[in-house]
């Protein structure tokens, strides 16, 4: 895929399927393809592969590439598929030159989690991998400490196509954005549809998903709405996925895959619970909560102009 096609495609919605675990829990690839199928299916516009959403950091490095040919083979050209990539910068590497092999569309390497890690520094990473990989790159920013001046070296980067920026720093955002070059990276809002309307203000185009697992629907409401500069109704279908939203912040966070998982295995696809350390299951309270809002949501789609590519 050229860069130029990658760049229109991280403009919508750069989609994160779950991973499906079997009775043993190892990963289940039938089912898993069967989830980035209806992804897919859905009209998203770049599914990210083994993304958080798809629990990235509970999986071993082969479980990772079996996700990666999973999503492939699910996808089936229907959409670009961003093979996600991290650890440590020869792992990532070696995983960006796997996924080449396995026929993905681009890479996107997840922000480093070493405790001692400095900001310039990991902008080196995200820059040295995208030397490193065949295929284009997004960055996943989604620690504090940047500078702007980082956020422009790192959107120069001829390979690197986006940034997934996934702090709540929009000043930050907003000045990166009005420094950096037009025609380099990207900028994305990583925070998904909540978040989308304010990062749109400030010049983000495009944002992460996994409530497209459930109701993409929704997702791509968001996305039309915003892209006709229409705030209001953006707002007014964010308003609807709130309570979703909110039970996945459980626990710090921790219930983020859950609610997600819990919802697809009540559309039907048993894709088991999500590894430790996130809770495995939701508790029962937040379970019937999320049972109860799931039926006032239902099956018919919005009634919203169809969210189109961005040139």
């Amino acid at each position: 895929m050229s860069m130029t096609a990658l760049k229109s495609a991280i403009r919508g919605i750069s989609g994160v399927p779950v991973t499906a675990y079997d009775a043993e829990g190892e990963v289940e690839p039938q089912v898993t393809a069967a989830v980035y199928a209806r992804v897919a299916q859905a009209g998203i516009h770049n599914i990210v592969a083994a993304g958080n959403t798809g629990e990235f950091y509970a999986l071993t490095p082969a479980e990772i590439t079996r996700v990666h040919e999973a999503a492939i083979r699910g996808v089936d050209g229907r959409a670009p598929v961003t093979a996600a990539i991290g650890r440590s910068l020869r792992e990532a590497a070696g995983m960006a030159r796997q996924a080449q092999v396995l026929g993905a569309s681009a890479v996107m390497s997840h922000q480093p989690v070493d405790p001692f890690a400095a900001p310039q520094a990991q902008i080196d990473y995200f820059r040295h991998l995208a030397d490193l990989s065949p295929l284009p790159l997004v960055a996943y920013v989604r620690a504090d400490g940047f500078s702007v001046d980082d956020l422009v070296r790192l959107a120069a980067h001829a390979n690197i196509a986006g940034i997934k920026f996934a702090t709540t720093d929009l000043m930050l955002l907003s000045r990166a954005i009005g420094a950096a070059d037009t025609g380099g990276a990207v900028f994305v809002c990583g925070l998904a549809e909540s978040w989308a309307p304010a990062f749109a203000a400030v010049g983000a185009t495009g944002f992460t998903s996994g409530l497209v697992n459930v109701a993409p629907h929704f997702s791509l409401a968001v996305l039309a709405a915003l892209q006709q500069g229409d705030f209001e109704t953006a707002r007014a279908v964010v308003a609807r996925i709130e309570p979703f939203e909110r039970l996945r912040t459980r626990y710090r966070n921790g219930a983020n895959v859950t609610v997600v998982k819990e919802a697809v295995a009540l559309a039907g696809l048993a894709v088991g619970p999500v590894r430790e350390p996130g809770l495995p299951r939701l508790e029962a309270a937040d379970r019937r909560a999320l049972e109860e809002l799931l039926r006032t949501w239902g099956d018919a789609p919005l009634q919203q102009p169809a969210a189109r590519m961005v040139r």
